[in-house]
């Protein structure tokens, strides 16, 4: 391979750190041509890991570099949530039993890719789309160790985690969290839930927001948002709550 050659992709390595991907789309883009691109491969700088996704050879791809190349170079939206969120901002501490999971989002009308969902990334990942928020709302871009990603903002990811409650998580164990919640934004709170397609999630949010007695409560505007009609049971065996209408652990009812 000639010095011009090894130059472009001596050039083009030092732009991601390790554990990125080198989509083909994007390589072509910044004048690595697919015939080049392939040269790459048999020379064994690059190594595929689906067809026209690479990454360095010798270099194990990660899962914050594959969403964070996602975002950047295909330009699509896919970002950390619910708790995982909250996990990685450290406003909840939880001590993983096996593996941890990562609750991945993908945009509306797609899906993850089949390579996302073969490659074992370290962790179990959860794979939603946000179908009940906003696609933009409180979503924002972070640095997490050398890469770029969208993750939830804190208002974001508890609501989300509410929307996966009781499946994936315990009522009384996301109380705890909001109880810690002190300075959540008012603003972003109320764009969020004035754009929520799930009763459930609002009714849950406002309960535990007024329960923990937060500040930022009494700025929250709730004759806004849609709060629907009719009860709500949200778990078997559980107590009423005549003001939001919703049944749910009596531990948490009872919680002072």
């Amino acid at each position: 391979m000639n010095a011009v050659r090894i130059s472009k992709i001596n050039q083009l390595l030092q732009r991601l750190p390790s554990g990125a991907l080198y989509f083909s789309s994007w390589m072509y883009k910044n004048n690595i041509s697919y015939e080049l691109q392939r040269n790459y491969r048999n020379s064994g700088w690059l190594t595929s890991l689906s067809e026209g996704v690479m990454y360095r050879t010798g270099q194990k791809p990660t899962l914050f570099g594959a969403l964070s190349c996602l975002n950047y170079q295909m330009k699509k939206p896919f970002y950390i949530g619910a708790l995982s969120a909250l996990e990685l901002k450290g406003y909840a501490h939880y001590v993983p039993m096996g593996r941890q999971r990562i609750v991945v989002y993908c945009p509306r009308e797609t899906w993850f890719p089949v390579w996302f969902q073969k490659y074992d990334w370290g962790f179990d990942i959860l794979k939603l789309t946000s179908e009940n928020f906003h696609p933009q709302t409180g979503i924002t871009n972070i640095v997490y160790g050398d890469f770029k990603i969208l993750m939830s903002d804190p208002e974001r990811a508890f609501m989300e985690c509410l929307d996966l409650a009781p499946k994936y998580y315990n009522l009384m164990d996301l109380y705890h969290v909001m109880e810690h919640l002190t300075a959540l934004r008012p603003n972003i709170i109320q764009t969020l839930l004035e754009q929520s397609n799930s009763i459930k999630v609002n009714r849950l949010f406002l309960y535990m927001a007024e329960k923990a007695d937060h500040a930022w409560f009494e700025m929250i505007d709730t004759s806004k948002i849609q709060m629907g009609s009719g009860k709500r049971a949200l778990v078997k065996n559980g107590v009423y709550d005549s003001k939001y209408q919703i049944t749910i652990p009596k531990e948490l009812k009872d919680y002072e």
